[in-house]
């Protein structure tokens, strides 16, 4: 019987290695802008401080796994969603240069017996930072392979020790309008909220990113730190945190607020759910021009399906 869960690998042809970036910037950018201008969307990356103890980076090349360049550092880092600035993609970056990363505290607790206070030197200092390639698949059908620095959730979480309460872990993005003009819109449930189920957060593969492609982020991709949790679509990895809090009941998130019949509170990839204005069954690489189809749970079923048995996943989308 064919697995339908089964994990699909990550080839290292698939990501941008760090010297791309810096040695053939220009070059990639001609041969890619105008494809990727009309592509790219939210959900991307974190931080401002240099992680320390990084562990290496995988070797890789310089093109996708179908030869042809992928995405430059300009267009990553220009084309954002991140509403708390404004939903014009292309005017994030300019609106986000003068927000503070520095100080930057995460309080930890609710349902903890060790409630802490963490400043982004501590994470760095206390967690050993690991690259992580993953897959990201934006609800927006869209996606690309990132590598990804930080550390596992679950370490996090082990420090504060839950309780035997905690059923939830609710996360908080930073709400500055004085920095942030997009929080001054009436139509989003303002601070930026999301949730995962305890044991969804306990999964190794959930991470509290702190930087990518071996560098610091920068604010427009939600520095200092976020969540990235690759099995679910990208707005699940919410940006910016400064709080994370154990719950005993679901927490409310704000695109479920928003648009419940749209967007449901476990949010993992399902090709055979689509969105009620387009199908989710296949995405565009950025990069490429043909869709691919869509992997269950983004190609990591075999490490979380279990966390979903006997749940109908049409109705828990």
């Amino acid at each position: 019987m064919t697995n339908l869960y089964k994990s699909v690998p990550i080839r290292s042809s698939e990501i941008t290695p760090k010297q791309t970036y810096l040695s053939r910037r220009d070059f990639m950018k001609a041969a890619t802008v105008a494809a990727s201008a009309a592509l790219l969307a939210a959900c991307a990356p974190s931080v401002t401080e240099t992680p320390q103890n990084v562990a290496p980076a995988p070797a890789s090349t310089a093109t996708d796994e179908l030869g042809n360049p992928v995405n430059t550092y300009e267009d990553i880092t220009n084309y954002n969603n991140y509403y708390e600035f404004t939903t014009d993609k292309q005017g994030v970056a300019g609106l986000a240069k003068e927000f503070k990363t520095i100080p930057w505290t995460i309080e930890v607790g609710g349902l903890v017996n060790k409630t802490k206070t963490f400043g982004i030197e501590d994470l760095l200092k206390t967690f050993t930072q690991e690259e992580r390639i993953y897959r990201l698949r934006c609800v927006e059908a869209w996606s690309m392979v990132i590598p990804w620095t930080g550390f596992t959730l679950a370490s996090l979480l082990n420090m504060v020790e839950p309780t035997s309460d905690a059923k939830y872990v609710r996360f908080e993005t930073v709400n500055r309008p004085e920095e942030m003009p997009g929080l001054r819109s009436p139509f989003y449930p303002w601070p930026y909220q999301e949730g995962l189920r305890l044991d969804e957060a306990m999964n190794d593969l959930a991470i509290l990113a702190t930087g990518l492609y071996g560098e610091p982020n920068v604010p427009q991709n939600g520095a200092p730190i976020r969540l990235v949790v690759p099995w679910k679509y990208g707005f699940k990895s919410i940006k910016s945190i400064v709080k994370i809090e154990l719950v005993s009941e679901q927490p409310s998130t704000l695109w479920n607020t928003t648009a419940p019949g749209e967007y449901g509170f476990y949010s993992n990839v399902n090709p055979d759910v689509n969105h009620p204005r387009w199908s989710q069954a296949s995405e565009r690489r950025i990069g490429e021009i043909s869709r691919r189809p869509t992997l269950p749970f983004n190609g990591y079923g075999e490490q979380v399906a279990s966390l979903y048995d006997g749940m109908d996943l049409r109705e828990n989308y």
